[in-house]
C-alpha cells in the first residue's frame, strides 16, 4: 500500500483517471470504469464529456452512479438519446475518444472475455456478455482496460473473444492501455503485444510476472506510477460513500 494507505484497487482507479485528458469524449462503464471517469472530471479533467451506453451525454453526476440506467445520469446530463442513436452515431460514428472496458481474461494481443469460462457450450461460469464493448473496442480512439492482476485473468489464450485485441493497438504504442492494481500495461509499437511500462509504488516485477499467464515483456526503462495524493484519495473515496449511502 501506499503511504497513505490505498488500497490495490484504489490506486488502479486512480491511475485510470490520470490518463484522462481534460475536454475528451468518454463512453463509461460500471464499477471502478466509472469510478476513475467521475473521479477525473472532479480532479483535473473538468472539462470531460461523460457518456453512457443508455443515452446519457454530458452526464454531471453528483453521487457516483450505481449503474448506466442510474437516473442521476439523466437528471445531470446535457442531453438523453435513444441506445440506438448512441450505438450508431456515438459510438459506431467515431465521435467516442476514450472507451473503457472491463475485462474477465485478457491475453498478450488484448483480446478480451467477458462472454464465458470455460467452453461456450458448456462453460464453468456465464458472463455478463459483450455489451457494447466490441463496438466500443473497434470505435473509439484509444481503450483504458481496467482489472485485478491475475493468473486466471491474464491468459495465455482467453476462453472466448468477446473484444478483438488488434484493436488496442495504437501507431505509436501509447495510445491504449490496461491497467491494474499491480501496474500498466500498453501495446508494443512493433506487433502490439502487451508489455509492461510502470509498475505501481511497492510492487516488484516479479510479482507482476507471477500474476501474468504469458512470458511478460518488460519496457525498458521500467517506470514506477507516481504515488496517489491525498486529494486524489479524499476524492475517490467520497464517491465512493456517496454511492454506499443511496
Amino acid at each position: 500500500m501506499s503511504e497513505l494507505d490505498a488500497t490495490p484497487e484504489e490506486v488502479m482507479t486512480i491511475a485510470a483517471s490520470r490518463e484522462l485528458d481534460d475536454g475528451e469524449v468518454v463512453l463509461v462503464g460500471v464499477g471502478p470504469p466509472n469510478a476513475a471517469a467521475n473521479l477525473a472530471r472532479r480532479l483535473d479533467a473538468p472539462g470531460c464529456v461523460l457518456i453512457y451506453e443508455s443515452g446519457a451525454i454530458g452526464a454531471r453526476p453528483q453521487r457516483l452512479p450505481l449503474s448506466i440506467g442510474d437516473d442521476d445520469l439523466a437528471a445531470a446530463a446535457q442531453d438523453l438519446v435513444s441506445v440506438p442513436e448512441m450505438f450508431n452515431y456515438w459510438i459506431g460514428g467515431g465521435r467516442i475518444d476514450v472507451g473503457f472496458l472491463g475485462a474477465s481474461q485478457i491475453d498478450s494481443a488484448g483480446n478480451i472475455n467477458t462472454t464465458v469460462i470455460g467452453d461456450y457450450d458448456a462453460p464453468k461460469v456465464r458472463l455478463p456478455g459483450a455489451g457494447g464493448a466490441p463496438e466500443i473496442a473497434a470505435s473509439a480512439g484509444r481503450v483504458i482496460v481496467m482489472l485485478r492482476h491475475s493468473p486466471r485473468s491474464f491468459v495465455s489464450e482467453v476462453d472466448f473473444v468477446t473484444s478483438v485485441g488488434r484493436e488496442l493497438d495504437g501507431t505509436d504504442g501509447t495510445g491504449s492501455v490496461v491497467i491494474t492494481d499491480l501496474g500498466v500495461l500498453r501495446p508494443s509499437p512493433g506487433d502490439g503485444q502487451l508489455e509492461l511500462v510502470a509498475v505501481h509504488p511497492g510492487v516488484d516485477v516479479d510479482q507482476v510476472r507471477e500474476a501474468t499467464g504469458w512470458p511478460l515483456r518488460v519496457r525498458e526503462p521500467l517506470q514506477t506510477t507516481a504515488p496517489v495524493t491525498e486529494r486524489e484519495l479524499s476524492e475517490l473515496r467520497a464517491l465512493r460513500v456517496s454511492a454506499d449511502e443511496r
